[in-house]
């Protein structure tokens, strides 16, 4: 299936990349029928692309990761979604015995203590769970912008995600921070409160704060280590 995916990949660039965000859906969903997802953590990007996912009725599923130590906040717009589009999106978990371990011999809040902790702790929560929700897809859609890092600018619209082995789309990729809230006040689509308080890039709580004025976008994401370092793992960093 892999080697079938791939060679799908420069067609696929040159249909996409001329299509806008709903074109684009509408023809993934038509050609990989039951096999593209969506994953959401409910921020600005997110809810744009499942508006016109949910909005337009496409056969595109929409699942999210819920790590536990998620912000109330999120929860709110989570619930706020499912109630304005009449759908019940999909929660992937963390396997219980991997977790249960993890705090018992670390202690709940040890990600603060290293690096390595706290990706252990990402790959608990979040690398493992996600691995399950893409199994059996051939198309992963994600709200990924070049504006949110360095190391996102040279992403591609279409890609192929070998750690999962599964064509990524990035229909937001070139939008700027203005496009999204447009979008979002245009359409009155159900966003995280968090976002009026300074909050950009919303995960889970103790790992999250508002940015200050002049801040990368990032900032506000694990805020006590490398600037360098601040990926989860769920694309490949």
């Amino acid at each position: 299936m892999a080697d079938t995916l791939l060679k799908n990949i420069s067609d696929l660039s040159q249909q996409l990349n001329t299509k806008n965000i709903a074109e684009g859906l509408a023809l993934l969903a038509k050609q990989f029928p039951s096999q593209v997802t969506f994953s959401t953590s409910f921020s600005f990007e997110d809810q744009v692309i499942a508006h016109e996912i949910l909005s337009n009725h496409l056969n595109i599923s929409i699942f999210t990761l819920d790590t536990g130590r998620l912000f109330a906040e999120t929860y709110s717009v989570w619930n706020s979604t499912n109630e304005r589009y009449q759908t019940k999106i999909d929660a992937y978990y963390p396997q219980n015995i991997s977790i249960e371990k993890f705090i018992a011999s670390k202690g709940p809040n040890s990600f603060y203590e290293s690096i390595d902790n706290r990706k252990e702790c990402c790959h608990i929560r979040k690398v493992e769970p996600l691995k399950r929700a893409l199994a059996s897809n051939a198309v992963w859609v994600t709200g990924l912008r070049a504006e949110h890092s360095a190391a996102r600018k040279d992403l591609q619209i279409v890609e192929w995600d070998e750690s999962n082995q599964i064509i990524k789309y990035n229909p937001l990729l070139l939008w700027s921070t203005e496009q999204i809230n447009e979008h979002i006040h245009q359409y009155n689509i159900p966003y995280n409160s968090l976002h009026d308080k300074g909050f950009v890039s919303i995960g889970c709580a103790p790992c999250t704060r508002a940015i200050k004025a002049g801040e990368d976008f990032r900032a506000g994401r694990w805020w006590w280590e490398d600037a360098s370092k601040k990926e989860c793992g769920l694309h490949g960093k």
